[in-house]
C-alpha cells in the first residue's frame, strides 16, 4: 500500500525531479510535469502516454482511472495511492518519468 510519502520520496530520487506546487496539487517534474499529488495525499495524477494509460487501466483498474476528459484522452490518469504496492508505484512513476525528460539533440 503506498503512501503520499512513498511517492515524494520515490519522484524526488528520480534525475532532475522537482517539486512545486500547481494549483491545490503538488507537481513533480523535469522539463515537465510528470504527475501531481492530491492535498489530500489519497491520489496521484500521472501522464502516461494514451497506450500505456489503457494497459494500465487494464491490469489495475481498482488503482487506475483516465482523468475526466480532454486531460485524460492525453494519457493523464489518476491513481488511487493505496491500491498500488511500492514497486508499482515505482514502476509508475519511472514511466511518466521517462516522458518528462528532455529530448535528445538530433544530429
Amino acid at each position: 500500500m503506498a503512501k503520499a510519502s512513498d511517492l515524494r520520496r520515490v519522484a524526488l530520487s528520480l534525475e532532475g525531479t522537482t517539486e512545486a506546487p500547481h494549483f491545490d496539487r503538488a507537481a513533480f517534474r523535469v522539463r515537465r510535469i510528470y504527475v501531481t499529488l492530491a492535498a489530500d495525499g489519497k491520489t496521484a495524477n500521472f501522464k502516461f502516454t494514451p497506450d500505456e494509460q489503457k494497459f494500465k487501466c487494464m491490469i489495475a483498474p481498482a488503482a487506475f482511472q483516465p482523468v475526466a476528459g480532454g486531460w485524460g484522452r492525453q494519457g493523464w490518469t489518476t491513481a488511487i495511492l493505496s491500491e498500488l504496492s511500492g514497486p508499482e508505484l515505482r514502476q509508475a512513476l519511472e514511466m511518466a518519468w521517462r516522458h518528462a525528460l528532455p529530448k535528445s539533440p538530433r544530429r
